[in-house]
């Protein structure tokens, strides 16, 4: 992964928000906060998740409904830096870290709006599979091409 380390701890960093490459605005709800007064851990995986995909959908890479090659999640990490809430508005910075035969790593990292370091960062991997035989597939060319954009 493309995290900065702490030399001392070897812990992750923050990433800037320099280093990804497209962003999509999210509205944090009322009910993504938790008994804490943050939005809970959880959410922050449906925005990975709503990020990515409204970037291939947009691009003409991912039908949900017939493509006949899905996505499915093999893994997933995510770091906490700082907390978000509710009514905070919520960037979700997007990057693609490798590209494989049939899946991809993306990197997304979650910013405050306009705050330069991430909230949060972290990534999924997406094994692209057929969507009846569930066996993997090769990346099709539309979706390739979407995510050279992405790629760091």
């Amino acid at each position: 992964m493309s995290e900065i380390q702490s030399p001392k701890a070897g812990r992750a960093q923050p990433q800037e928000r320099s280093s990804y490459c497209v962003f999509r605005d999210i509205s944090t709800r009322w009910s993504d906060n938790d008994v804490y007064g943050h939005v809970n851990n959880v959410v922050y995986y449906s925005w990975f998740d709503t990020a990515v995909n409204a970037y291939l959908i947009e691009h003409g890479a991912l039908d949900i409904h017939a493509g006949q090659t899905i996505g499915l999640v093999i893994e997933t990490q995510c770091n906490y830096f700082a907390p978000l809430a509710f009514p905070q508005s919520v960037e979700a910075g997007i990057r693609v870290a490798h590209i494989g035969s049939s899946s991809v790593r993306y990197e997304v990292g979650l910013f405050a709006k306009g705050q330069t370091h991430s909230a949060a960062a972290g990534h999924f991997v997406h094994v692209y599979v057929d969507r009846e035989s569930r066996r993997p597939a090769s990346l099709p060319e539309a979706l390739r091409q979407a995510l050279l954009p992405l790629k760091t």
